[in-house]
């Protein structure tokens, strides 16, 4: 391979930076390749400038380039066995070229590189992972396609089959096409035609205007709120959904997706029975009605959803296409009004017509509220004409580049539309008198009496204060279509209108509704979340709303629904508000109010006309115009999001789509953190902080359920989880155990948090996460670990560690806790512990994954320390077996059974505390904090100290006073007053057997080898030793007796554990006493804290 530098070309014409070679795999030709060409990739180098046709790229003679303007500069080659070489821009393949003239694998930036799905036109690229760089020659690559061990989702699948469709011609829409025609179809509604002019007569021009601009403001603040998501990040389908849920979350995503699809869904039928009744009255005054006027509306709107369907069904190409020609219609038919406003007609004048006049401006510029309306009641009925604004985003994935069209189309709709509404309002305002009687002899013949504007034009309308007319703003609804230059236009921009909106909200429900079902928030709706075609139209979804909207439409009783839609729409609007607030709160702001530069480093918008405060107060004013509107509908609104919101954060869906929520809650965690690093300790607010050494967390479900029964919602848990290995495993590898683990903490409710480390032994691990774990206050001060019931059978070097990791918790002033259970507590080596796998890992049922501790048998340390691996490659945490078909042991069965005896209501009983030893109070609260839970609530508390036989009542008086002063509850205070009468013999007998193996017997050999043998295993035990400790073994052999005699019944027994002198009393001899002392018993807790009071009696 070449090792000249990159040259110029002489002619000075530009050449292509980068240059390959084509690279023959085997030829011996080849130079050898540099270091990091060993692994997965080969390297290659520049080439000759001039070398063929294809130089000025890079290629030589027989390689020829795809072109693509949306692949990787870091470009590639592979032989396609037909005698060319593709370049390819897949990190993946086996060939790269050299960047910036070195020999590397190191790929420069590049778009395809940050991209979740697969790009437009080819597989998705990957940038060369860190290990790829870092890692030893000798160590295996991850494998294709994952990077940093993600696996592609079932929504980044489909998303990757979408955009291998896109290849195949789908339709993508334009900003004018795909978001300003909707918005201004939809809001341009059957109320511009048939209220409008009923809401001027009744609120007058400058209420009315007023109206007009309160509804555009808080339209416009939710487009400019609407236009901040969709402008941070790539948008997909799913319109309001899709914007909510990325920001707040699925649960605030959950809940409004859910009743906006409902919405849209209901909507079709509103405006087709607004469709069908305006059919209905045309039929009625020609006298063809077909049955009676309510089945005719039910007949009409049955044809016209079916019609409107079969539009949608087609693809979006057709609806788009009709949506066209209902716009074309619409502004005719709008043009038409306009235009007839300037063509007085004299057989109009009756009804109230008379052109542009100041008289009828100034008249009808105030209020004139009739038949109990208000300006509020006013207000609420013309606001929906005002929503429809989430049109266009609503298709957000059919839309060619939805952040610019989604900005530009909504917020122009918003104002077009609005300049329409004020024009009308004017226009209607000044040339058309409140009432009228359409009688042309109601001419002026008494000018005193007459006053009104209509007196100064020819006519007397007075009568019309009796009531009775018939014509005018207040009385005619179809006023609009008298004034305009050909009536039978109005009527059909009517029909446009309520179509188009119909026609939009069928078309916006189904896609909304896939992408809620794609994301799986609502386990069971996953069979809509399928598309067809080559823009993965939701035809399932479209036959849902379908169905909806029919069923609807032939029941008729919209007047009761529709407030609710209104307010579903709404509550959709104030959430898209409210994340825009919360994702820019996220940002932290600093005292003076103003935004430090961007702590959520996922909130950069690059639309910046939007405002946090502007947008929490269009968040409120959503929601006051939701209780304007209809009180009853707004309240039955919030408690249906409510519920839905409650059902998916019970739920807890598996995605993360990094929400401002999450930062937010970052933010606020990092904030307290900080401030309880100022705060010293106070024994008031002592609460055990647990780091529990339980391996892989499965392993020992029963030392885990019951420390998270005292540390649950109180204090902190972490599971440590001490991996020794003789070498580094690949972060692949941690990745998956670590989410592996996670998940099944979370899958059995236990907070706590996992924290693996690497190290040689126990002891080392351990020392690692007793300086290491935890974060200011929140850091553990309490070690929990297991008891090593098979500690006689295995290595001493392996009790060595346990008992001076037991030592190193002392000396780093942490309490210590040692659960020991009859049966033990590690179940690993039981076939079929397969809970750590995610549901895509589960074995086929031929097989089975079995979880086990990896090494070369069940050692002594199997019930205390974590699991071993004594692999070079890192420790396999679930390993493929073939199904046993062979039953359970015996011991094995009561192992399981004793795991889970925790999971369970404890029932009556007692928990016998023996407090033996002061230890600051933690032997007394650990059983305080279980009884206050609702498993452990039946138990009672028992406490037995040691006292003498002529004290006995004193003693326990003294210990009644204390516990009340400590507000404990007790059910029995037990002084033991034998406690120092000698064991009985055959417990002697049977300690003496237990140490025999672990003397030195130093006696019986030179000094010398005693000195020796002691220095190369510590733990044995001399007999100075032995002579010197004699009275603590024999309490602890006493201890024994007393426990199986007093508390061999007890739900828990808690016991102060013995302390041994560190650097006196050997391994071998602490353990004997632990052994003795807690053998044959119900489960038994050994506590010792850091003799620093945990307990006050002081307010």
């Amino acid at each position: 391979m070449s090792e000249r530098k990159p040259s110029l070309r002489a002619g000075g014409s530009a050449q292509s930076r980068f240059q390959v070679d084509v690279v023959t795999e085997g030829s011996s030709a080849t130079a050898p390749a540099p270091e990091e060409s060993k692994g997965r990739f080969k390297v290659v180098g520049f080439m000759d400038p001039g070398l063929g046709p294809n130089a000025d790229i890079g290629l030589p003679p027989d390689v020829f380039h795809e072109p693509d303007t949306t692949k990787s500069d870091s470009v590639s080659l592979h032989s396609t066995g037909t005698g060319q070489t593709h370049v390819s821009d897949s990190h993946s393949n086996t060939y790269y070229m050299r960047t910036f003239g070195h020999n590397t694998i190191d790929a420069v930036p590049n778009i395809e590189f940050y991209r979740q799905t697969a790009a437009p036109f080819g597989e998705k690229l990957t940038r060369p992972s860190l290990s790829e760089l870092h890692d030893e020659l000798d160590k295996e690559p991850f494998e294709d396609g994952l990077v940093n061990s993600e696996e592609p989702s079932a929504a980044e699948e489909a998303a990757a089959l979408m955009a291998k469709e896109a290849k195949g011609g789908a339709v993508k829409f334009g900003w004018m096409k795909g978001v300003l025609v909707r918005c201004m179809l939809n809001i341009w509604g059957v109320m511009l035609f048939i209220r409008m002019s009923w809401i001027v007569g009744q609120a007058g021009i400058g209420l009315t205007i007023a109206i007009i601009l309160m509804a555009t403001l808080v339209t416009t603040i939710t487009g400019l709120s609407t236009s901040a998501i969709a402008t941070n990040g790539f948008v997909r389908g799913g319109g309001a959904y899709y914007l909510i849920s990325r920001s707040l979350g699925p649960e605030f995503g959950g809940s409004i997706g859910l009743i906006f699809a409902f919405a849209n869904a209901v909507a079709v039928a509103m405006y087709v029975v607004g469709f069908a009744e305006t059919v209905v009255v045309m039929l009625s005054d020609v006298d063809a009605l077909m049955t009676d006027e309510l089945n005719d509306i039910r007949i009409v709107g049955t044809l016209t959803v079916i019609l409107l369907l079969g539009i949608s069904v087609a693809g979006m190409e057709w609806e788009a296409k009709a949506q066209i020609v209902l716009l074309v219609i619409l502004l005719a038919a709008i043009a038409n009004y306009f235009l007839g406003t300037f063509i007085p007609v004299d057989n109009k004048e009756p009804k109230g017509f008379f052109g542009y006049h100041t008289a009828i401006l100034f008249e009808n510029f105030g209020p004139d509220f009739r038949e109990e309306e208000t300006f509020f009641s006013v207000f609420a009925i013309f606001f929906p004409a005002a929503t429809g604004i989430l049109a266009g985003a609503n298709i957000s994935g059919d839309l060619a580049d939805p952040q610019s069209a989604i900005p530009k189309g909504t917020l122009l709709a918003i104002l077009i539309t609005g300049l329409t509404y004020v024009a009308v309002a004017l226009s209607t305002g000044s040339c058309i008198v409140r009432d009228a009687t359409g009688d042309h002899n109601d001419t002026v013949s008494d000018t005193v009496n007459c006053t009104d504007a209509a007196c100064s034009l020819g006519y007397d309308f007075s009568i019309c204060k009796e009531g009775g007319c018939q014509f005018g703003l207040m009385n005619d609804f179809q006023v609009m279509s008298m004034v305009s230059y050909f009536g039978p236009l109005i009527t059909a921009g009517i029909f446009s209108a309520t179509l188009s909106s119909a026609l939009a909200s069928l078309v916006s429900a189904p896609k909304v509704f896939q992408a809620l079902c794609k994301d799986n928030i609502y386990p069971g709706l996953g069979i809509f979340a399928k598309g067809y075609g080559k823009n993965n139209e939701p035809l399932r979804g479209y036959v849902l709303t379908f169905c909806i909207g029919l069923a609807f439409i032939l029941i008729g009783e919209l007047n009761i629904i529709a407030p609710i839609i209104s307010n579903f729409f709404l509550a959709s609007y104030a959430l898209i508000n409210f994340s825009v607030f919360h994702a820019s709160l996220a940002n932290s702001p600093d005292r003076s109010g103003v935004l430090t530069p961007c702590f959520s480093t996922g909130w950069r918008p690059s639309f910046k006309y939007y405002n946090m405060w502007v947008s929490l107060a269009g968040a409120v004013l959503c929601c006051i115009v939701m209780f304007v509107i209809n009180w009853w509908a707004a309240l039955v609104t919030l408690l249906i999001i409510l519920a839905l919101y409650i059902y998916v954060g019970y739920t807890k869906p598996d995605v993360n789509w990094g929400s401002s929520t999450q930062a937010l809650i970052y933010n606020q965690a990092l904030t307290h953190c900080l401030n309880l690093s100022s705060v010293e300790d106070h024994v008031k607010n002592f609460r055990p902080q647990c780091l529990v050494l339980a391996g892989y967390p499965n392993s020992r479900p029963a030392l885990l359920q019951l420390v998270h029964s005292f540390t649950k919602n109180v204090s902190l848990m972490v599971c440590g989880h001490v991996r020794t290995v003789s070498r580094w495993p690949n972060f692949k590898d941690l990745s998956q155990d670590y989410v592996r683990c996670r998940r099944w903490l979370i899958k059995k409710r236990i907070k706590a948090f996992y924290s693996p480390v690497f190290a040689d032994n126990l002891r080392h691990g351990a020392q690692l996460l007793l300086q290491a774990v935890g974060l200011g206050r929140l850091k553990p001060n309490t070690l929990v670990m297991g008891f090593k019931n098979n500690w006689s059978d295995g290595n001493m070097r392996d009790v060595e560690n346990y008992i001076n990791t037991i030592h190193d918790a002392f000396d780093l002033q942490f309490g210590v806790v040692i659960l020991r259970l009859m049966d033990g507590l590690d179940i690993s080596h039981i076939p079929g512990q397969d809970e750590l796998l995610s549901p895509g890992e589960k074995p086929p049922k031929e097989s089975k994954d079995v979880l086990i501790s990896v090494g070369p048998a069940k050692d002594s340390d199997s019930d205390s320390c974590p699991s071993k691996t004594h692999s070079n490659q890192s420790s396999p945490l679930i390993i493929r077996a073939t199904e046993s078909k062979n039953p359970l042991s015996l011991t094995d069965q009561r192992l399981l059974e004793s795991s889970q005896m925790f999971k369970k209501k404890q029932g009556k009983g007692t928990i016998d505390v023996w407090w033996l030893f002061d230890d600051g109070g933690l032997t007394l609260l650990i059983p305080y904090l279980l009884t206050n839970r609702s498993k452990w609530g039946d138990c009672r508390i028992r406490v037995f100290i040691g006292g003498k036989i002529n004290r006995i009542d004193h003693d326990r008086r003294a210990m009644a006073t204390l516990l009340s002063r400590f507000r404990i509850d007790f059910s029995d205070i037990n002084v033991l007053g034998d406690i120092n009468v000698k064991p009985k013999k055959h417990n002697k007998l049977s300690f003496k057997e237990l140490i025999e193996p672990y003397r030195l017997k130093e006696d019986d050999m030179e000094q010398e080898a005693a000195e020796r043998l002691k220095a190369q295993e510590p733990w044995r035990i001399t007999d100075n030793e032995l002579e010197l400790y004699k009275a603590k073994t024999s309490r602890q052999i006493r201890l024994n007796e007393l426990l199986k005699e007093h508390s061999s019944s007890a739900k828990l027994i808690v016991v102060s554990m013995p302390l041994a002198r560190k650097g006196t009393v050997s391994s071998a001899l602490y353990m004997c006493w632990l052994e003795t002392l807690s053998k044959d018993l119900p489960p038994l807790l050994l506590v010792r804290g850091n003799h620093q009071s945990v307990l006050t009696f002081y307010s």
